[in-house]
């Protein structure tokens, strides 16, 4: 019995001295999407940042595939030492709203160790340039212009993409067809090659396309018009009501449950001061993206309103996993 408790002691003591020498090797910041994504845009805006502020690298591992499940799931059952860690977006709260009564077997609520809330965005409803559409109303009446239903692309079943879209449709009473691709990179290289008409963008992606006349902006989700793109007008301006959900890209850093207090109360700190870095706020604000630090206890309560209230929109209008 003496010798189990020495052991136990010992262990104890290990990996109490692991945790505070936390982090002695490079971090995995996954991000569940392919690579040129508001996501991955996102994450690699902080990593120079953040790998100064930890003291070790930290790279950005894209592992898209299954709507972002693959990557969720990965972290998930990764140690939870703090050296794999997840860059997510709101997606997470609306693909559980979507899939919670399916067998996926995933809760974010219960398998993630909040960390950190990271930054927030507003997204732009993006047209191709052939659309004859130059604001939401035109939109609307070119949708139903044609012998058949509109497509409109998202990066996904269960992405912000696609449930904001579904939130816009629901708003103007447009009638259109979901065709989700493998990530929002896909999805805009086909508006912009004119093989879709329209989804929504964020607008560290759309910025440079309607700049560079590649495609057209009709909206922005913000309640207040973008910096990046003041010229065009918000949802509201627009006319457009819609339910009492957030339209915006939100960012935070999970890790799997379990991870030492000591390993996430670095991080958070590391993330507090990348947020607050004058060079990283400068630079986010040119992509209109708003560094909200937020504690873990913060993002965690967010997760959990989100999913409840994407989970409402998704029952009232029926919206079913594809």
């Amino acid at each position: 019995m003496r010798r189990y408790l020495i052991a136990a002691v010992l262990f104890g003591a290990l990996g109490c001295a692991a945790a505070q020498s936390y982090p002695d090797r490079p971090v995995h910041l996954v991000v569940a999407f392919v690579p040129g994504g508001a996501t991955d845009t996102m994450a690699r805006q902080i990593l120079g940042e953040l790998s100064e502020a930890l003291g070790q690298p930290v790279l950005v591992e894209n592992r898209p595939g299954a709507n972002g499940y693959l990557g969720w799931n990965h972290v998930a059952s990764a140690v939870p030492d703090g050296y794999t860690l997840l860059l997510a977006e709101n997606a997470l709260a609306m693909s559980q709203a979507l899939y919670r009564k399916t067998s996926t077997g995933f809760d974010p609520l219960k398998q993630y160790d909040a960390i950190a809330s990271v930054a927030s965005s507003p997204m732009v409803l993006v047209v191709a340039n052939s659309v004859k559409a130059n604001s939401v109303q035109e939109l609307v009446a070119f949708s139903k212009a044609g012998p058949q239903k509109m497509n409109y692309a998202s990066a996904g079943v269960g992405s912000v993409t696609h449930l904001v879209m579904e939130v816009f449709r629901d708003g103007v009473g447009m009638d259109a067809v979901h065709v989700p691709y493998k990530g929002g990179g896909q999805a805009v290289a086909d508006v912009i090659a004119g093989h879709i008409p329209v989804t929504f963008a964020s607008t560290q992606v759309a910025k440079g396309l309607v700049e560079g006349g590649k495609l057209k902006a009709l909206a922005v989700t913000s309640t207040a018009r973008s910096p990046a793109l003041p010229n065009v007008p918000t949802l509201k301006e627009a006319g457009v009501t819609h339910a009492d959900v957030d339209l915006r890209f939100w960012y935070g850093v999970f890790g799997p449950k379990g991870i030492p207090e000591a390993a996430k109360a670095k991080l958070g700190k590391a993330i507090a001061a990348v947020m607050a870095d004058a060079k990283v706020r400068e630079r986010l604000a040119r992509l209109d993206i708003t560094p909200e630090y937020a504690p873990g206890p913060v993002l965690q309560a967010k997760l959990t309103n989100e999913i409840r209230n994407w989970s409402a929109f998704v029952d009232a209008k029926h919206i079913k996993p594809e």
